[in-house]
């Protein structure tokens, strides 16, 4: 049954990351092909309007060209001719020749009539045809019913003139008002310009490839069409155009459905006239490139989320077995075997979480054994650190010191002692703190050492070389005052003035190291051994403290791999090495250093 227990669990972890896995991998392929697709198509998209509008931008910038060329013809006759003229003294015959013969390549005729509709002049045949109704004609009604416009008709047949070589030419008019001279008074009438349609024809022809499906046509202001590459089939009703629709459009590209197609519609219109150029491309003409790329994304993505699937059956599978037998482990540890068997397997986290739960249960149960250990001596050790914060001894050699200085009109030396012990006395305290900073810590060295040497009458010499990037770094309170007590006391004691202590300080990487070293009787190396150790007994005239209750001070605070060190050499001296880590000194450091951590 448990077998079966178990069983269940780690399907159960197993199908869980499988399925997520397997959702989210489908979510997201699906969402990148949808994506991928989308862009795909709005690209091609875009690339068939920017290739239209540039196609017929071009394309209307040539057209436009041609017809400002027409205009100019139109301008020059009228007002370099016409206006300048009087009918009833000169004609108008030689200039309209002369402007027909410059121009001829895009001209069928020039012609200027009376309101009445008389010729008055034309080029290059002046001749009329027989029965013409020139005032019925469509091109002379736009001139004179708008007069201040220029008119551009659709396509129709010249007929106004007789040809002797019996051709008919298809012509687009422009026709505009003018104000004929003659005898003084002033008369309308009109002035036609007809353009050969060809020219035309051959512009918008360039613009049309082979494709049949893609083309371009144009029609006026009113929908007639002016040019359509299905002309001919349209005027004979086998093919129809949507223009009137397209009509109503801006300029722009659109999105239409004619005769059950549907196709990107481009509209530019031409300047002066109105009309509107049109381009036609059916969707259908870039869906084959679509189609295939519908394709390949399907395809793609099916061959991804196969392959996501294994890898999702193989990847829960190397998860979930590993975490079912670290789940074991721990439960045996919850039902309270504290030395239980953790397992150390499976991926790098899983190994990892085994090593950290093994080393875990090591530290808890070592913890447990040391704690009341560790309580006990910690609270011996500060109890210690109290009661040696005021030497009675010291306090009396020093008060005495005072006395008999004052007693020999000293009182500059009697006061220097004062405010010494004083300061001394105030950094001691430290308002019950046991950690401050290395400067007062080496301030309260200092006032010792002051004191001292006025007790010991300046038997001795004293150095502090302390580097000022530690002075503002923590320390445990009255660690550097003992090692001073037992240079004294073991050291330069007794060498008749010779004697030299330095008290020295630098930082080394994230570590800081205060030396107090002697030059005085130094001792031997298996008793520089014996002074850590906790069967080690301080000399009765020596520090209250000592040297192991200093070395155990700053282990409890900071560490155990943090204390003193102690180099010796018999007859050359001994020096004495604090170790601390380099922790800035802030009231929040010092709080929380007071709170019993060790680390930071």
């Amino acid at each position: 049954m448990t077998y079966i227990n178990r069983y269940r669990k780690t399907y159960s972890i197993q199908v869980t990351i499988s399925i997520s896995f397997t959702v989210l991998s489908v979510c997201s392929m699906c969402f990148l092909g949808i994506m991928l697709y989308e862009q795909f198509v709005s690209r091609m998209e875009r690339m068939a309007v920017e290739s239209t509008g540039q196609l017929l931008g071009q394309t209307a910038i040539n057209l436009e060209d041609y017809l400002r060329n027409m205009r100019r013809i139109s301008d020059a006759m009228y007002y370099s001719v016409i206006k300048d003229k009087d009918l009833s003294v000169e004609g108008l015959d030689e200039e309209m020749n002369l402007l027909y013969e410059a121009n001829k390549d895009n001209l069928i005729s020039i012609a200027c009539y009376t309101n009445d509709g008389e010729l008055v002049a034309a080029a290059p045949v002046a001749t009329e045809k027989q029965g013409v109704d020139i005032v019925g004609q469509q091109w002379f009604l736009d001139a004179v019913e708008q007069m201040e416009n220029l008119h551009f008709s659709t396509p129709h047949v010249q007929n106004l003139f007789d040809d002797t070589s019996y051709r008919y030419y298809w012509v687009v008019s422009l026709s505009r008002a003018v104000e004929l001279t003659e005898s003084g008074s002033s008369a309308l009438g009109v002035l036609l310009v007809d353009m050969n349609y060809s020219s035309i024809e051959q512009l918008l022809a360039k613009a049309n490839t082979d494709n049949s499906r893609e083309y371009v046509y144009l029609m006026d202001s009113e929908g007639e069409i002016i040019y359509h590459p299905k002309q001919k089939l349209i005027y004979t009703g086998l093919y129809e155009e949507n223009n009137l629709e397209q009509l109503t459009h801006e300029d722009g590209s659109y999105k239409e459905e004619f005769q059950g197609e549907k196709r990107l519609i481009t509209v530019k219109t031409i300047s002066y006239t109105g009309w509107k150029l049109v381009s036609v491309v059916p969707m259908s003409s870039f869906e084959m490139g679509l189609e295939e790329m519908r394709y390949f994304v399907i395809m793609l993505v099916t061959v991804s989320l196969l392959a996501v699937m294994i890898l999702n059956q193989l990847v829960s599978a190397r998860i979930a077995k590993p975490l079912q037998k670290l789940n074991d482990s721990v439960k045996e540890w919850e039902e309270g075997n504290l030395n239980p068997a953790i397992y150390v397997g499976g991926s790098m986290e899983v190994e990892h979480l085994g090593r950290t739960l093994r080393s875990t249960v090591e530290q808890i149960r070592q913890l447990m054994q040391d704690i009341v250990v560790e309580q006990e001596e910690k609270r011996k050790s500060e109890l210690d650190a109290l009661q040696s914060q005021i030497n009675p001894h010291f306090l009396y050699n020093t008060l005495d010191s005072i006395v008999w200085m004052i007693e020999g009109g000293r009182s500059d030396d009697a006061v220097f002692m004062i405010t010494q012990l004083a300061s001394l006395f105030r950094i001691s305290l430290s308002r019950g703190k046991t950690v401050i900073s290395v400067e007062d810590e080496i301030r309260h060295a200092r006032n010792y050492m002051n004191i001292q040497k006025i007790r010991y009458k300046n038997l001795f010499r004293v150095t502090f070389d302390v580097d000022s990037e530690i002075l503002s770094c923590c320390t445990v309170k009255l660690v550097v005052q003992p090692l001073l007590e037992n240079a004294i006391y073991y050291g330069v004691e007794c060498m008749d003035g010779d004697g030299e202590i330095v008290v020295s300080g630098h930082r080394s990487g994230e570590d800081v190291y205060i030396e107090v070293s002697d030059n005085g009787l130094g001792m031997p190396e298996e008793e520089v051994a014996q002074l850590l150790k906790e069967n080690n007994r301080a000399p009765r005239h020596g520090s209250g403290v000592g040297l192991l209750n200093v070395h155990n001070r700053i282990k409890l605070r900071f560490g155990p791999q943090y204390g003193l060190e102690i180099e010796s050499v018999p007859d050359e001296g001994t020096t004495v090495r604090i170790h601390l880590p380099y922790i800035p000194f802030t009231p929040e450091t010092q709080a929380w250093l007071e709170s019993g951590k060790k680390q930071i």
